[in-house]
Order: structure tokens, then sequence, then C-alpha cells
């Protein structure tokens, strides 16, 4: 590590935010080759600007219960960087929601905007609201009341958040039909809309298709593919549900789903439709999958956490993280390895930690897909929207879809290209560090000290 990179990570360190540190440490390192060969990123403080958000809002939301009683909850919205366009991030609705939780994630969304060769910057916002056990008119009440207080800090040549955990369609339509109330636009400053007013076909499909397709990509560099692969998918919401359907449709099996009271096995392959039906339509549980299809086992976190490594027990050839921020450690990997394992795709931000990733670049017959590249999907798809709400129009599935795959490919090659380019062939995570951080840093620059 560089003198130049260590100072910057030892202050960091002083702000007590481990997960915002964790992200800062995991891009920094890998971008050691590219300061070395360029010196004006140091010359211009680049970096010491980059890792500070333009702007970070906290703001009180109180909202009435059914009860008719007054509750309060925190919002946030950290405008982390808009060199290269408006400010685009989801929100997340959760009880771990916080300043640090957020600013790892909106510095995250810099150079995953970035790698999409879109127009859009890096941001995120949520609250720590969470919508388990609320009514819908509990869940509508706290998404006016929050987007009173939102809607003063984004436009749609601004700010035009998404949904993230704990935001999905219906919060979505909460949200515009406030803002829209408020500011009286009827425009494209929320993403993730539903069909009918101002959705883009995909968008819901996108990050977890993405995800496949650079996987898919990832495999074919190295004269490998998809088909025939067993896969274990952690997660069981929209990412890994349409992980799951592209990974079925392009001849690969995903046996596993999981949530916070466990995981499935099915080692049949997971039935999409049954998965879809619990998930989606009743906001079940993955342990209703397992009592409703014949074979499949359900094993208790209580269980795993006694002795096994939960999900990532199973044997496979795959591993696509889809729940949460690291989930997949130093052991969990080992024994993937151990049990067949050779390559993982993050369809999750940051699901892997620092000891994990290590290890996993250290292998020579390993493959890994980092997650700022392999789930730029989601938001590749929300700024498809932004293109079709500013022309008023709505494009196919089919269309949506090819420019998706378009767009992932291209994210694969410039992050190989860039690894290359810098010596660490076949390392995607320093390619994709270097290319979304050099189209950054060099509108940066060419836009002065602001």
């Amino acid at each position: 590590m560089s003198a130049y990179i260590n100072k910057i990570l030892e202050d960091l360190k002083k702000d007590h935010q481990p997960i915002f540190l964790q992200a800062a440490t995991e891009v920094l390192l890998s971008l050691e080759p590219i300061l070395k060969a360029e010196k004006k990123y140091q010359d211009h403080s680049v970096l010491e600007r980059l890792i500070l958000p333009e702007k970070s809002t906290i703001f009180r939301v109180v909202w009435l219960d059914d009860q008719n009683k007054a509750r309060a909850n925190l919002g946030y919205r950290v405008q982390f960087n808009s060199a290269l366009g408006p400010y685009k991030g989801g929100l997340r609705f959760h009880p771990s929601v916080n300043l640090d939780i957020l600013k790892f994630l909106g510095f995250e969304q810099i150079f995953k905007n970035s790698l999409t060769g879109l127009m859009i910057g890096g941001a995120k916002g949520g609250s720590n609201f969470d919508p388990k056990n609320k009514s819908e008119a509990e869940i509508m009440r706290f998404c006016q009341a929050f987007m009173v207080e939102l809607s003063k800090i984004i436009g749609d040549t601004i700010d035009v958040p998404a949904g993230d955990i704990g935001v999905g369609g219906r919060e979505i339509g909460y949200l515009f039909g406030a803002y829209k109330k408020l500011k009286g636009f009827y425009d494209g400053t929320l993403t993730g809309k539903g069909l009918k007013w101002g959705g883009s076909l995909v968008r819901t499909e996108a990050t977890g298709y993405g995800c496949v397709y650079f996987a898919n990509e990832m495999l074919k560099k190295a004269n490998q593919g998809l088909e025939g692969k067993i896969c274990a998918v952690s997660g069981s919401g929209n990412v890994a549900i349409y992980t799951i359907e592209k990974l079925h449709q392009l001849g690969a099996k995903a046996v596993t789903i999981s949530d916070s009271s466990g995981f499935v096995y099915d080692k049949e392959g997971i039935d999409l439709a049954l998965l879809k039906e619990i998930k989606e339509l009743k906001r079940g549980r993955v342990g209703d999958y397992a009592r409703a299809k014949k074979g499949a086992k359900f094993i208790s976190t209580s269980e795993y956490k006694s002795g096994t490594n939960g999900v990532w027990s199973v044997p496979c050839d795959g591993a696509f993280p889809s729940a949460t921020q690291n989930e997949l450690g130093l052991e969990d990997i080992k024994l993937l390895y151990k049990n067949g394992c050779r390559f993982v795709a993050e369809g999750a931000n940051m699901p892997s930690t620092l000891e994990a990733i290590e290890f996993m670049l250290s292998k020579k017959d390993f493959y890994f897909a980092p997650a700022k590249a392999a789930n730029a999907g989601g938001v590749a798809t929300s700024q498809l929207e932004m293109q079709q709400n500013a022309s008023m129009t709505q494009w196919s599935f089919e269309k949506v879809d090819r420019k998706l795959q378009d767009i992932m490919r291209d994210i694969f090659t410039v992050s190989y290209e860039s690894a290359k380019e810098f010596k660490n062939e076949g390392n995607l995570l320093v390619g994709a560090n270097i290319a979304g951080f050099r189209k950054v840093a060099d509108a940066m620059i060419e836009q002065g000290y602001i």
C-alpha cells in the first residue's frame, strides 16, 4: 500500500464508519496501479475529494400509525458525486439504515454508474423505517411524509432516486404520487415506476439478469459457460428471483434461496413459479417454499449458525450472493471452494468481505465478478427508464433487454481491458474500479475544484 493511500485510509478510520471504510479500502487499494502511472490524480487531490460526499442530508420523518399516534424515523440522502450527471441511486427502508451504510452504498454507486457508460452520478438514501408488519395505510403515510423532505433536494436533472431493500413498486408509487402532488411535475424524478405511468419493462428483472449476463461473459472469456452449472443463490428478493430465472434460461440450475430465517436447498432446482407466488404474491418466507415443494429442505438460521455455513455449505459450481453486504466471509468461500465452486458473481452490494475477496483473487482457477460491475444492470435500466420518460415513450421488453445485455457486455469488456492495461489481467475487481474511477476522476479534474 502506498503512503498516499494509507494516509487517506488512516484519516477515514477516525470517522468510525466501518462499512464505508471497508468499501473505500477495497476501491483505493485496487487503484494503486493507475495512481502510480498517472500522477495527475494525486496532483489534483482526486481521492481526497472523491471520498467525501458532495452533500449529506439527514431529516426527521414524522408519520401517523393506524392508532393515530405520531411516529418518528430518520431519513437520509447522501449525494456523493455528480461529475458525470444527476445523482442516481436507490432508497432503502430498513432498521439497519444509518449514515455509514448509506455512505458505503453511495460511494459504490459512483463507480457502478460510471461503468454503465451512462451520464449519471452516485447517491443513496433511505430511512430506518421498517415496512414489515406495517399496514398499507401506514406505509403510504410514511412514504408521503418522507417525500415532504426528500422533494426539497431531488429533481429530474438533479437527483433521481430508485428503489432498494424495502422500497419496491408499492413504495415507489406512494413516493411518486406524493412528489407529483408537492411539486406539480409529472417527470422522471423516481425510477422503478409502474408500467402504466412511466416505468420501464425489464426494470424488475434487471439486476438479476444483468448479473447473470456479466457472469456468462466472464466464463466465456475462460472458454466456459453457464450451461449445466449448478449454482447457489442467496436471498429471495428481486435480485435473487431474477438471477435464478436467467440462470435457468441459460441452462444452469439454481438450487438454493435464503432469507433471515434460513435457507432452502432444492436439489432438483428452484421452482421459479412457486418462488414467485410465495415471495411476490404472498410475501411469505423461504420456509413456506420448502413446505410446498416435495424434496426441498429448509435449514433454519439457528441450525446453521451452530455448525455449518448456511447457504454456502451446498456443493455448487458457482455462487451468486444476492442478499446483503458481508454475507460471504472467508470461511464461507473456503468451504465453497472445497466443495467445487469456481466462480462468484456478486448480485448484492459488497456481499463479500475483504478477506473472502483476497482468497478468491489468490486462486488462479477461480473467477470473481465484483458487485460494482456485475450488479450494475439495475441502475443501467433505471437510466434507460429516464430516457424513455424524457421522450415520453415506452420501449418493448426485447429492446430494453438487448440494451441491458449490451451494457453488461461493455462493462465486462472495459473491466477486463483495464485490468490488462495495468498488468492485472483477469482481475476484474481492479479493472472495474480503475475503469469506473478514471472516467469520474477525469471529469472532476476537467470541471475544476468545485
